[in-house]
């Protein structure tokens, strides 16, 4: 099933179940009227709102109208909990070698995370407002998944039950704030602004044999200004998979419905497949050369991030921003 937030003048947004070729949408403001309904009450509306999907992709629904992802919000236009991991622990050694910080060995054993903000997402086709490029503006291009409640203490192993839909992500990140910010010792703020996610969230059954229970095993396309920036495979050199951050999230909280927990940023130790953020891109080009020579994002820069299923078809849409001067 494929769910998606269409912009409707309120801070939730409007959902809508969308058809798999993303193509056409039915409102179900009778059953749900926004993402955050649905997934508060997952038990009892999932069947009905996978009803109404079924009967979509088979023509049988009268007042469905054309599916535009420009009308989209971010799934969960602001969510309860937005808690970030870092999953593929290459790209963190790297990042931090960028920075001149030692990486501990517990970061392979141990999940690292950290809370964003989301009381505010950007949609899909949003612009990225920010006052200054000196700020070192990067994309991260990454894969989520939402959750229902889930009980504190829960396992890896129960944890995967609690995943409920499944959407990518753009976890904009300002570099040259992060050192200062970091050596603080309060983790990330002014650096981490506000996040986009794909136009539609699915349920992972929509991935097929694509969804092991815990990894999404697709490559996750990035461009920038239109140029292929990198296609790594998601399913590949993940470190902690969904089920293991979600348990390491709740160890010591409950999480509530409605929870996003993200995988950080895509990255194989293969790296004839490109990356998933500039800071990546310019660490290596550091260890090859000695210097970074790819610029971080200037303004009128634009990035998209998209998956494809074997035969060329997007799964969630596609994430397409431009990043513009913020004016007050």
């Amino acid at each position: 099933m494929k769910l998606a937030s269409l912009k409707n003048n309120s801070r939730d947004g409007k959902l809508v179940v969308v058809s798999k070729d993303l193509t056409r949408a039915v409102e179900v403001s009778n059953i749900a009227p926004t993402m955050q309904y649905a997934i508060d009450n997952w038990q009892a509306i999932e069947p009905k709102l996978n009803d109404i999907y079924k009967q979509l992709n088979a023509n049988q629904v009268e007042n469905s109208f054309a599916f535009e992802q420009t009308d989209c919000e971010s799934p969960l236009p602001r969510a309860y909990q937005w808690a970030d991991g870092s999953a593929y622990v290459n790209h963190v050694e790297l990042v931090r070698k960028a920075r001149g910080a030692q990486m501990p060995d517990t970061f392979w054993t141990d999940p690292l995370i950290y809370q964003g903000g989301s009381d505010a997402f950007i949609g899909p086709r949003d612009n990225i407002e920010l006052a200054s490029t000196d700020w070192g503006i990067d994309f991260e291009s990454e894969v989520a998944v939402i959750t229902d409640d889930v009980p504190m203490g829960v396992t890896p192993e129960q944890a995967k039950d609690h995943i409920k839909l499944i959407m990518l992500v753009n976890d904009v990140s300002l570099r040259n704030l992060i050192p200062n910010e970091l050596a603080k010792g309060f983790g990330f703020f002014n650096s981490k602004p506000a996040s986009a996610f794909s136009p539609v969230a699915v349920t992972p059954d929509e991935l097929e044999q694509h969804w092991d229970g815990g990894k999404v095993l697709l490559p996750l396309v990035t461009h920038l200004n239109d140029e292929l920036f990198g296609s790594p495979n998601c399913g590949v050199d993940m470190t902690f998979d969904f089920p293991t951050i979600i348990a390491h999230a709740a160890k010591t909280r409950h999480m509530t419905a409605g929870s996003i927990i993200g995988s950080g940023t895509i990255s194989n130790y293969d790296r004839s497949a490109g990356s998933s953020c500039l800071a990546e891109k310019r660490m290596l080009e550091v260890i090859e050369s000695g210097e970074a020579q790819t610029p971080f994002m200037s303004f009128d820069d634009t990035v998209s991030i998209e998956m494809l299923d074997p035969a060329g078809q997007s799964i969630f849409g596609q994430i397409k921003q431009r990043v513009v001067q913020y004016q007050q």
